[in-house]
């Protein structure tokens, strides 16, 4: 029984990695500092299934911490890291940029020197589509240069999958690094639109539109994300940096009505300038995560919304 180190693994994709492996009869160790920036209540909840587990231990440590992540490492001898701790969101990193560099990139370097010290089979990163920034050519290609990143957020989510690709040069540690494309789902993040959107719609309340509802998301449903994470256990992969996303872009405007359609009730649109930091589109090219993973995302926006608004309405 192999085991597996996830870093967030109280948040909301890490949470749900954690059950799925869990049900892999993997042996899972989940590090999470439960910070601030949302309800740590919500996190105990995401992770309440996963610690009931017997094969399943939890750790509440900082992954900056050396001393504490080394103890972790020494004591559960993991095979392979899932490194998705991060301070997330763009908007809050424009307000404290010194705190997203600490957390995303010193997180990260501790983590990988920690990995190369342990002999780790395997460190998957979880990267995000915002390290694309402006970027005009669509579909989003892994190939394209990354010169247009418009937050603290993206340019240290950036910066961390450099220092993966030194780490990878430099020691020969296989490191994944996965483009995430707006995740959504039960669980998901309150500070992220599908969440305020739906929750918003079904009590009632007004709901704040920034700009004029053109703007486009690849959404893409938080099973598809674990799918795309645990196929790269089956691969033996020296180095990659490979998108996951739905590949299929859907304007603020349409998901809007897609939530009103599911939720049967009509949205109170207060419309609002753009956001600084937020970016026109974003679109996956999927071709190299279909080629070296097998992935294939199967949930559309129409089926994940409808999840998410059932999990809202049974009381999260």
């Amino acid at each position: 029984m192999e085991t597996i180190l996830v870093t967030g693994a109280a948040g909301f994709i890490g949470s749900h990695v954690c059950d799925a492996l869990l049900e892999k009869n993997y042996r899972v160790v989940g590090v999470d500092d439960f910070n601030d920036y949302y309800d740590p209540q919500r996190k105990e909840r995401n992770i309440a299934s996963a610690v009931k587990n017997k094969n399943f231990t939890l750790c509440r440590e900082d992954i900056r911490n050396r001393s504490g992540m080394e103890h972790i490492f020494r004591q559960h001898a993991p095979a392979k890291v899932v490194h998705l701790a991060a301070r997330a969101g763009v908007r809050a990193s424009l307000q404290d940029p010194q705190l997203y560099f600490s957390v995303n990139v010193d997180g990260t370097r501790c983590l990988l020197e920690l990995s190369e010290k342990y002999s780790i089979k395997q460190f998957i990163f979880g990267s995000s589509s915002s390290v694309y920034g402006a970027n005009t050519k669509v579909p989003f290609a892994e190939s394209d240069p990354l010169t247009k990143t418009l937050s603290p957020y993206a340019e240290s989510k950036a910066q961390a999958e450099l220092l993966c690709r030194q780490f990878h040069q430099k020691h020969k540690l296989p490191v994944v690094c996965l483009r995430f494309f707006t995740v959504y789902g039960p669980r998901g993040r309150p500070d992220m639109a599908p969440y305020r959107f739906a929750k918003a719609i079904l009590e009632g309340k007004p709901i704040e539109q920034f700009g004029d509802g053109a703007s486009k998301r690849d959404y893409t449903y938080v099973g598809d994300i674990v799918e795309g994470i645990l196929s790269v256990f089956k691969k033996e992969i020296p180095f990659a940096i490979i998108n996951l996303g739905n590949s299929h872009p859907v304007s603020l405007r349409d998901f809007i009505g897609a939530i009103e359609k599911i939720a049967g009730k009509k949205a109170m649109i207060k419309k609002l300038p753009p956001q600084p930091g937020d970016v026109p589109i974003t679109f996956a090219d999927i071709s190299l995560a279909q080629k070296l993973l097998g992935f294939k995302p199967t949930m559309s926006v129409e089926q994940g919304m409808k999840r998410t608004v059932a999990w809202l309405q049974n009381g999260e």
